[in-house]
Order: C-alpha cells, then structure tokens, then sequence
C-alpha cells in the first residue's frame, strides 16, 4: 500500500506545505506542538480539506483539487486513531468494534470476535468505554480500526493520553499491530525516543514544512538541519561560521573545530551530542573547549554535568555515572574533546 501527499492550506499561525511519499513502510512525522502534524492526517482522512495539491492512496485520488476530487472520509478506506480515541461513549467494547464494518451480521460477528481475541478484550464486550482503563479503551479504538479493513494506518500521538508504564506497554503492543498490518502506517509523535523504536523512516516537521525525511539512522547520525538536530535531541548548538573546507569556527563557544566531512557552504550552526563529548587532559589538543564543571545533575542511569566555557555559554554533557567517579579527582583541570566525525553541521 502506497500513499502520496503533495498539499498546502494556509492558516493564521502557519503555512502547510507537506509533500512526501510513503509504501509499505512505518513513517514517522516528528515536529514540536502545532507545527502541522496532525492537520496531514486529518487532510488525508478527509476530515480537513487542503486549499490545494493532491493526495493519492494505493491509487485511489482522495484529494485533487485540480480535478474538483474530495472523497468523503468514509470512502477514503483510512485508519485514525485520535490521540484521545474518539469511541462512542454510549455503544459497549463489541458495538465500538462493529461500527466500521459493513457485512452481514454473521460475518460481523466472527471479525468482531477475532478483534477481541487479538487485542486481548476477552471479558470486556459488553462494557462501555468509561468502564475501563485508557489502555483498553486504546485496544478498542485500534480493534475498530482494523476491523475497517483500511489501505492506511495513521496513528496521531497515540500514547500521549498514558501513564509512563503503560506507555511502553502499549508500545510493544502498537509495534506487534504494525507489523502485522504490513501496509504503511503514519505515526504522529514529538517523541524522539519512541519514533526511533517503532519507525522506519522519520520526517522532521516545523511550522508546518517537512524539513527532512529519511532513514532514522541517518537522521539520527546527521540531521542537517537545526530544527531536525533539536527534535533529535540535540542539546548544544552554537552559531557556526565555516573558516576552510574542513573546519568550522562555533562562536557561541569560542573554538575552530576541524570536522571530518566538508563543510557546507550554508552553515549556520554546528551540534554536538551531549554523549559525543569525551574528557581531555590536554588543552593544547583539537577540537577542546576550555572551561570548568559548573553544575553536576545525578539522572536515573547517567550523569549530567552542565560544563561553563565563559560568559553565559555552557555545555551540556553526559557520562554514564562509572565515568563521572573517574573524573571527580580531575575536576578542576578536565577539557572537553569532541573528534571531527562526530560534529553536527547543520543549516538553517
């Protein structure tokens, strides 16, 4: 199953310009609160209308305003699930399941049945949606969902209504669905963490423009952008400014880098993961930033250690708390290094 989006729709806040293509693929749309990832899915649903463009499912035209096409959301064969689910409050676990299915009642009954089995709501058939908890009521949502048979799956913060545990419950449980299904899936998210666990292919959202889009590897190992970099985690960015073809100066942080690729001609800022730090002994090496540790945070697993270059910069860089034992009695004299291959160069 394939999808093609090509749209735009103005708005007082933003302008979305989306394009992008996806098959068989679990695509993720990353990008902070109100930049336009869940006005794509409502476009593609049907349930918002683009001013222009087009948008093409397993070559089924859903949207083309060229041509005066606008499929209504029902004939769209389109799976969304809402971040707060959307059940009928007054229809019970089995109702909710056969509402999208338009077969006889014995058929019916046997998808509804397979549902409740799949999804593990053995028991809860006759309940309502406010008798059980948000992880079942999630289960329901996707049973309806699927039940439907749809050509795509669209999931829009799916999570976002659950606890930390349950989270990742129905993380594990959501990965099993997807990979069933098999076809394509879009997976709204600002969570980095859990579009890396579940997605293939990533594209990076910011006021309402698709930045990048490719393999969560590469965007992860070089985001190229500055919105792509701070979606992707990245806690310490300077300005940059390129000096030669293989080094960079970082004027937040008072320091020329020499960087293992070339450096691009439209650099504006470069990053630094705050794990690709490393200590140093020696100031007089490449790639240093001279300072002193200003403030040590002890996290669950890790240590983070807020470095101050002078001024009102600082570093933020973390250790796994064996390393940060070793430092202590080095403290007063620790540099931090980062080696070329691990600079960020990014654009605008």
């Amino acid at each position: 199953m394939s999808v093609h989006v090509d749209i735009k729709k103005s708005f007082p806040d933003f302008n979305l310009n989306v394009k992008f293509e996806a098959e068989n693929e679990i695509l993720a749309l990353l990008g902070a609160s109100g930049c336009g990832k869940s006005m794509t899915l409502k476009c593609i649903a049907g349930i918002e209308k683009p001013d222009e463009g087009q948008i093409v499912l397993d070559g089924l035209v859903l949207f083309d305003s060229e041509k005066g096409i606008n499929l209504s959301p029902q004939k769209r064969k389109t799976g969304y699930l809402f971040q707060h689910y959307a059940l009928f409050p007054n229809m019970t676990v089995a109702e909710n399941i056969a509402a999208g299915i338009q077969l006889p009642k014995r058929e019916k009954d046997a998808i509804i049945k397979e549902k409740i089995q799949m999804f593990h709501l053995d028991g809860l058939e006759g309940r309502y949606p406010s008798q059980i908890s948000g992880g079942q009521q999630q289960r329901v949502a996707l049973a309806r969902i699927l039940a439907s048979e749809p050509k795509i799956l669209m999931l829009d913060e799916p999570f976002s209504a659950l606890d930390s545990y349950l989270r990742w419950q129905m993380e594990q449980e959501i990965s099993c669905v997807l990979e069933k299904f098999g076809g394509t899936t879009l997976f709204v998210s600002h969570n980095r963490d859990e579009v890396y666990r579940i997605c293939n292919k990533i594209a990076v959202m910011s006021h309402g423009n698709l930045e990048a889009i490719s393999e969560k590897w590469a965007l992860f190992n070089n985001p190229q952008t500055l919105a792509a970099a701070l979606l992707t985690g990245c806690k310490n960015i300077s300005h940059a400014k390129k000096r030669t073809d293989y080094s960079l100066e970082a004027s937040d942080w008072n320091v020329t880098f020499q960087t293992e690729e070339k450096v691009p001609d439209n650099l504006s800022y470069v990053g630094v993961r705050a794990h690709y730090f490393v200590p140093s002994y020696d100031e007089s090496e490449p790639n240093t930033l001279k300072g002193s540790i200003q403030r040590v945070i002890e996290d669950t697993f890790s240590t983070i250690i807020m470095y101050q270059l002078g001024g009102d910069s600082s570093i933020r860089w973390e250790v796994d708390k064996q390393t940060y034992h070793s430092l202590q009695k080095y403290e007063e004299h620790v540099f931090l290094k980062v080696f070329p291959k691990d600079i960020l160069m990014l654009s605008e």
